[in-house]
């Protein structure tokens, strides 16, 4: 009695695993856009500064951050109002779209340091 009582809870713990995995989101493949005829830039654009930082290596702290993210609505201007530090001269803030912010080299877009969201 006992056996089969614990044959039917593992055949049901089973079942209610197998169905909730089935029903996760499936994620597109990576190179998607690009069967589309998509540009590997557009595609990588539109995943946001964290998510494209991470596939291309340059989201921690001494990488390279893109021209297009050094700029504009990105750059940090009211950083006392953020609680920030004043940034030291020649570096800037850059807000990532996970709400990190990176303290960036001006000219060369060098990232010092990252500060995990607040």
């Amino acid at each position: 009695m006992k056996k089969r009582l614990g044959t039917w809870m593992v055949c049901s713990a089973l079942l209610v695993f197998s169905a909730a995995a089935a029903a996760q989101p499936q994620h597109p493949p990576l190179d998607h856009g690009r069967a589309q005829g998509q540009n590997h830039h557009d595609q990588n654009h539109r995943h946001g500064m964290y998510e494209r930082g991470h596939s291309e290596g340059w989201y921690k702290k001494g990488g390279h951050v893109p021209a297009e993210y050094r700029g504009g609505s990105h750059v940090v201007t009211d950083w006392r109002a953020r609680h920030l530090r004043q940034p030291p001269r020649g570096y800037h803030y850059v807000r990532s779209d996970n709400g990190d912010y990176l303290l960036v080299a001006i000219t060369t877009g060098i990232i010092a340091s990252i500060l995990a969201r607040h």
